[in-house]
C-alpha cells in the first residue's frame, strides 16, 4: 500500500501535469488536422499512454519516473501547417518520433547524435516555436477582454502564491467562463469516454522531416533528457536506455490514436523525487506510480473535457495555451542565448523559427535549426582555420 504523503504528491502531480497543459495538448492535434473526435481519442491515449508508462516505469526500477505527453511538441505542432495528407501524415510523424526514441534508446549512436545538438539551437528552436503562442494572451485580451482579463489576473495572482497552482487556476475561471459566456444548452458529449479512433498513417517526407524529426528533437532536449538529469540530481540512478525505449514504445502504440509523443517529465519528476514527496527516498517512486494511475482516469474523461471545451470563446483556449508556455518560453531563451558561442547562431534558429515559413513542405523549425547548425560549423571551421 503506498504511503499516504506519496498518494496526496501523486494527486498533485496528476491534477497539474494534466489540467495545466491539456488546453496545449488540444491546441496542437487540431492545428495538424484532428477533427474534434480525433481530438478526443488524441487527448485519452495520450493520458492513458504517459499513465501507463509512469505506473511501469516506476513499479519496475522503484524509483520516481514521471511521465508525461510532450508539452513542448505539442507547442510545435500548434504553429505547424498540416501536411498534404492531413491527420493521417501527422500521425506517421508521431509514430517516427516516438520510433526514433526508442532507437536512441537502444542505439547508443543516434542517442549520441541527438544529445550532441547543441543545446542553445535546441531552446532557441523551441523559443521560436513558442513565440507565436505565447503572445495569444495579449491578442485575446485586446479580442475579448471581458473573457481574458479574468483569466490572465487569476493566473498572476496565483502564480505569486504558488506557480505550479497558476494555470490549473486560470483553467478553473476558463471553465467559468463557459458557463457565463458559452452554449451550456449545446453541451452533450457523444460519449464521455471517447471512442479511441484509429487513424492510418500516411508516410512522407514532410511528415518525416516536417513533423516526426522536430518532434522528436524538441521532445529529447526539452524533455527525456531533462528528465533523466531531474532524477540523477536527486540521487537516482535510471537506465536511460531501457527507459527512453519504453517512452518512445508508448509513443509508437499510442500515436495511430492520435497521441503525439509520451516522454519523461521534468517539472513532475522533480515534485515525485524530492523530499516533499516522501522522506524517505525509497518510497518515493509510489508518487509518480500513484499519478499514473490518475492520468488514465483523468483520460477515461477526455470525450466530456474536450466537449466542454469546445464550448468556450474562441479566445479562451489559446489564451490558455499561452500562459501555460510564458515560463517555458522565458527559460528557452535565456537558455538560447547565455552561451555568447552559439548567440549568433541561436538567435538565426530562433528567427527562422518563429516566422513560421514553410519551404519545400519542411516548416520553420527544421529550417532554424538547419540554418542555426550550418552557421556553428562555419563559425568552428573560420575558427580552426585562423
Amino acid at each position: 500500500m503506498p504511503p499516504i504523503q506519496t498518494i496526496s504528491t501523486g494527486f498533485v502531480v496528476a491534477m497539474v501535469g494534466f489540467f495545466s497543459s491539456f488546453p496545449i495538448l488540444l491546441q496542437g492535434i487540431t492545428a495538424v488536422g484532428a477533427s474534434s473526435e480525433q481530438a478526443a481519442s488524441g487527448l485519452m491515449t495520450a493520458a492513458i499512454a504517459m499513465g501507463l508508462a509512469g505506473l511501469v516505469l516506476s513499479l519496475a526500477d522503484r524509483i520516481p519516473a514521471s511521465v508525461a505527453w510532450s508539452t513542448p511538441g505539442a507547442a510545435f505542432l500548434a504553429v505547424t501547417a498540416p501536411v498534404e495528407a492531413g491527420f493521417a501524415g501527422a500521425v506517421a510523424g508521431f509514430i517516427v518520433a516516438g520510433a526514433l526514441t526508442v532507437i536512441s534508446g537502444l542505439w547508443q549512436p543516434l542517442g549520441r547524435l541527438a544529445a550532441a545538438i547543441p543545446t542553445p539551437l535546441a531552446q532557441a528552436m523551441l523559443g521560436g516555436v513558442l513565440l507565436p503562442i505565447v503572445i495569444l494572451p495579449i491578442t485575446s485580451m485586446v479580442a475579448d477582454p471581458l473573457v481574458v482579463a479574468p483569466i490572465v489576473l487569476i493566473w498572476f495572482a496565483l502564480g505569486r502564491i504558488n506557480k505550479l497552482m497558476a494555470v490549473p487556476g486560470a483553467v478553473a475561471v476558463a471553465a467559468l467562463s463557459v458557463v457565463f459566456h458559452g452554449d451550456l444548452a449545446a453541451y452533450g458529449p457523444a460519449s464521455v469516454v471517447p471512442e479511441a479512433i484509429w487513424t492510418t498513417p500516411v508516410f512522407s517526407i514532410p511528415a518525416v522531416l516536417g513533423i516526426g524529426v522536430p518532434l522528436f528533437i524538441v521532445t529529447m532536449a526539452t524533455q527525456n533528457i531533462p528528465g533523466l538529469a531531474v532524477m540523477r540530481s536527486y540521487g537516482y540512478a535510471p537506465r536511460s536506455g531501457p527507459m527512453l525505449a519504453a517512452v518512445g514504445g508508448f509513443s509508437v502504440i499510442s500515436g495511430p490514436f492520435g497521441a503525439p509523443a509520451t516522454c519523461l517529465a521534468a517539472i513532475t519528476a522533480a515534485m515525485c523525487a524530492s523530499e516533499d514527496s516522501h522522506p524517505d527516498r525509497a518510497q518515493r517512486f509510489w508518487s509518480a506510480a500513484v499519478a499514473g494511475v490518475l492520468y488514465c482516469a483523468l483520460g477515461l474523461f477526455a470525450g466530456a473535457i474536450t466537449a466542454f471545451a469546445a464550448l468556450a470563446p474562441s479566445v479562451v483556449l489559446p489564451t490558455i495555451a499561452g500562459l501555460a508556455l510564458l515560463g517555458v518560453f522565458a527559460g528557452s531563451t535565456a537558455a538560447a542565448l547565455e552561451d555568447a558561442e552559439f548567440r549568433e547562431a541561436s538567435v538565426i534558429t530562433f528567427v527562422i523559427t518563429a516566422s513560421g515559413v514553410a519551404v519545400m513542405g519542411l516548416g520553420g523549425a527544421v529550417w532554424g535549426l538547419l540554418a542555426g547548425g550550418i552557421v556553428v560549423l562555419i563559425q568552428r571551421v573560420l575558427g580552426k582555420g585562423t
